[in-house]
């Protein structure tokens, strides 16, 4: 009898699951990559996965320098995105950035550091739970994670830690674009003697208080770190505001 409970449990169980999760065949990568079992496994945590055109990442093929490699995400065409995350599988650390478009589209460009060669993916996570994966391959020289800052050795970047400059386009083909770059070392405490130091969480608000994105950022962000965005339908001044891993803590306003 225990038995026969044990086995009814499990069935009523994967019926719950959800259809699109149950149906998912076997996800093969397009980038070919050893490294994608552990990717789905470490980073996705084995969840439901399928390979999506509909998620973009735009990337150099080569990057000349491994500290500064442009990376645009945009998963505007795939509805219901809840998460975008963002990994290399060939980082020391793979995780880049997540981010939570709440009531701007699904769309975030910003630069990463990379150690090697490696692909570089956005896996953007709808409401049923399965995560839509895109990426691209960059070829680099390397040594992007454990290299020291360009400004490790000046006082400068103390003064000026967390500072803030922004920009919103109002018209143009850029209408509703928003470039911020925020003075922050993004150490990421692989290189001897120096910890890890960097931004953890951004957050994007409208005038109104309504929140528009909220980005999570790891080690591997660059220095300075440059972020583009889209504001949808909202209009007028955008708030952002944000801390890193020390408590230190920003606040501005971009007017249009």
């Amino acid at each position: 009898m225990k038995f026969l409970l044990t086995v009814t449990a499990f069935v009523l169980a994967t019926l719950q699951l959800p259809a699109a999760a149950a149906a998912l065949p076997e996800a093969i990568d397009p980038l070919d990559s050893a490294r994608w079992t552990d990717m789905h496994k470490m980073v996705l945590g084995g969840a439901p996965v399928v390979f999506d055109d509909r998620v973009i990442v735009k990337a150099p093929a080569t990057a000349e320098n491994p500290m500064q490699v442009p990376v645009t995400v945009d998963a505007t065409a795939l509805p219901g995105v809840q998460e975008v995350l963002v990994f290399a599988d060939f980082n020391p650390i793979l995780q880049i950035l997540r981010f939570f478009p709440e009531s701007a589209p699904a769309f975030l460009g910003f630069r990463v550091k990379l150690q090697q060669s490696s692909p570089v993916r956005a896996a953007a996570k709808t409401a049923d739970g399965v995560w839509h994966v895109g990426g691209t391959l960059v070829n680099t020289v390397g040594g992007g994670c454990t290299a020291p800052s360009a400004n490790a050795g000046s006082k400068e970047w103390q003064q000026r830690l967390n500072e803030v400059a922004g920009r919103q386009w109002s018209e143009g083909p850029q209408q509703g674009r928003v470039r911020m770059r925020i003075v922050h070392p993004m150490d990421t405490g692989l290189v001897a003697g120096t910890p890890a130091f960097f931004l953890e969480e951004i957050n994007f608000t409208d005038a109104a208080g309504k929140r528009l994105m909220r980005v999570q950022t790891y080690e591997p962000v660059s220095e300075n770190p440059v972020f583009t965005l889209t504001r949808g339908n909202s209009t007028g001044p955008l708030d952002a505001s944000g801390r890193d891993n020390n408590g230190n803590a920003f606040n501005v306003r971009i007017a249009p």
